[in-house]
């Protein structure tokens, strides 16, 4: 018998019986099979507790009543005690240290946005001699640590008298914030469509009238996250900090915290409730800024 006489007989018994021959179902990219959802989620789930555990550990050791309890942590089950919290907030100088870490925190965000993104917006749209290599030199003021910077900074802000001072270190602040966040307006700002400050100008606005009332509205996720940046870097600050403030009134948190280190002790649970207390003012920050921020973290990078 041959092979077609078979493929005949086979298609008509098919027929009698009125069944057709069951299609191999075809997986589409975007369909996982079960064993990849449930890694995908298992590592998801590892990856949130690997990240909150931090947080986690420091708000149980700030409800250790002793300074060693981190030694011994399972004391703290049974004398929890907001002890720490009520020394923090009344035997410390917290607000203080509150009051000037929003001030240089705020002041570095505002002043280092507006520097930065007339920066950004120059470059984004101006061509003038240079301006690839001024947006280079920038990036390259971020190569040089701190220890070599704090010398010659410390020089040039007692010649104008700004040492101990919040203006002297929001400006500090901004030096290093201001390049970073001029190149990632400038990224945002080669997103919006040069139409637009065609359109603001046919509409007879100047240069800096367009860039003010259509530029940046549109670029307001951009905003966002380099005004997060900048107040994120200025708030949790250290070195240059402890060197130029010399009045305990002016300490920021950062310097703050180091009022519980001394040469022979450290007040661990004390650091861990003030680093409680620290996350609210940020946390707070970030959730006003968080609408825009996904948005401009991603769409600055589709243009360079």
């Amino acid at each position: 018998m041959s092979t077609t006489t078979v493929t005949k007989s086979a298609t008509a018994d098919q027929a009698s019986t009125g069944s057709a021959p069951t299609p191999a179902k075809v997986r589409r990219r975007s369909e996982r099979s079960l064993a990849a959802t449930l890694a995908s989620h298992g590592l998801l789930t590892i990856a949130s507790l690997i990240a909150l555990f931090p947080i986690v550990w420091l708000v149980f050791l700030s409800l250790g009543p002793d300074k060693d309890d981190y030694l011994h942590p399972g004391r703290i089950w049974s004398t929890m005690t907001l002890d720490n919290y009520s020394f923090v907030l009344q035997e410390t100088n917290f607000f203080d240290w509150l009051k000037s870490s929003l001030i240089v925190s705020l002041g570095t965000t505002v002043i280092g946005v507006m520097i930065a993104a007339t920066t950004g917006y120059a470059v984004s749209r101006m061509r003038f001699p240079g301006y690839k290599k001024f947006m280079w030199v920038l990036l390259c003021t971020q190569m040089f640590p701190i220890a070599v910077l704090i010398v010659p900074m410390y020089q040039i802000l007692s010649e104008l008298q700004l040492i101990d001072t919040y203006l002297g270190l929001i400006l500090v602040y901004c030096s290093t914030a201001v390049p970073y966040c001029a190149w990632l307006l400038k990224g945002y700002f080669d997103t919006i469509p040069f139409e637009i400050d065609e359109a603001g100008r046919v509409d007879g606005l100047s240069p800096f009238g367009t860039f003010l009332r259509l530029i940046l509205p549109l670029a307001r996720p951009g905003l966002a996250v380099a005004a997060f940046y900048s107040f994120i870097t200025a708030f949790g600050e250290v070195a240059f900090a402890t060197t130029f403030l010399l009045d305990d009134e002016k300490y920021t948190f950062a310097v703050g915290l180091q009022s519980f280190v001394s040469e022979h002790d450290a007040q661990r649970n004390l650091m861990a409730a003030t680093a409680v207390l620290i996350a609210i003012p940020v946390s707070a920050f970030f959730y006003l800024v968080q609408k825009n921020l996904v948005t401009g973290l991603t769409a600055g990078g589709t243009k360079g």
